[in-house]
């Protein structure tokens, strides 16, 4: 019954419309209930893949041509002169709106997602690491000859984060690790993979990324790509980030 109480917030949860106190108590109630957390995950890749379908469709340019000779009247002189005009002036706002919301809302590459549905996943795990420990010292070692670089984990001591501990994680079909912090009630997932060339876009300096209720931070350091995600707020991320720089220090 208690998991019935959430089932008609899964949808907003899902869309970004829950307040900000209702998100951090459905935060909480995921990292409790599998069945509900994976729900939610079911519906965050639907609405990708709906996005990715709408994206892929363009109708050509002969398409075009033959709706505009289907609906432009066929006789009369002054529409001969107008219409043209019309379409003309109809695809250059059309051109323009496209590139407004290109500035804004450019499609980012699929590793956003795909980091965002391996914290997601953790959520609602029941064992979300392989190797438990709250010390740097511990999970550091597991992850030696596991990964083709080495993970060099942060210290958390005398911070209010602690570290839960890590897995070995596969985004875009590479290996890297993953860590699993602790804040408060919330847990955040930091993600190391060594570097490519389509994720540069991705640096995070002056503005995260948002993916549904989730903020994605990420940076490169040291020829690899770190990504933390969360639904904590951007001071304890960048916190975060600054341990995580602070450890990749030579």
């Amino acid at each position: 019954m208690a998991c019935d109480l959430w089932r008609g917030d899964i949808e907003a949860y899902a869309d970004s419309e829950l307040s900000p106190e209702r998100r951090m108590e459905f935060d909480a109630h995921l990292r409790e209930c599998a069945s509900c957390a994976a729900d939610v995950s079911s519906r965050m890749q639907f609405k990708r893949a709906v996005k990715r379908a709408g994206r892929r469709y363009t109708a050509s340019a002969e398409l075009r041509r033959k709706i505009e000779q289907q609906i432009a009247p066929r006789t009369g002189i002054s529409a001969s002169v107008w219409i043209p005009a019309l379409a003309t002036a109809a695809v250059a706002l059309l051109a323009v709106g496209v590139w407004i919301v290109s500035r804004h809302a450019a499609p980012l590459p699929s590793a956003v997602s795909e980091v965002v549905d391996l914290h997601v996943a953790a959520l609602a795990s029941a064992n979300p690491v392989d190797v438990i420990s709250t010390d740097e010292h511990t999970v550091k070692p597991w992850f030696e000859g596991k990964l083709p670089f080495e993970v060099n984990v942060p210290d958390l001591g005398g911070t209010p984060l602690t570290l839960i501990g890590g897995r070995i994680a596969y985004l875009e079909q590479s290996p890297g690790a993953a860590l699993l912090v602790q804040f408060k009630k919330h847990r955040m997932s930091v993600f190391i993979f060594q570097e490519r060339a389509d994720w540069k876009r991705l640096d995070t300096a002056s503005k995260m990324l948002h993916r549904s209720t989730m903020m994605i931070d990420s940076w490169s350091e040291g020829g690899l790509r770190y990504f933390i995600v969360s639904g904590t707020g951007e001071e304890t991320i960048r916190q975060l980030e600054g341990l995580l720089r602070k450890a990749a220090q030579p």
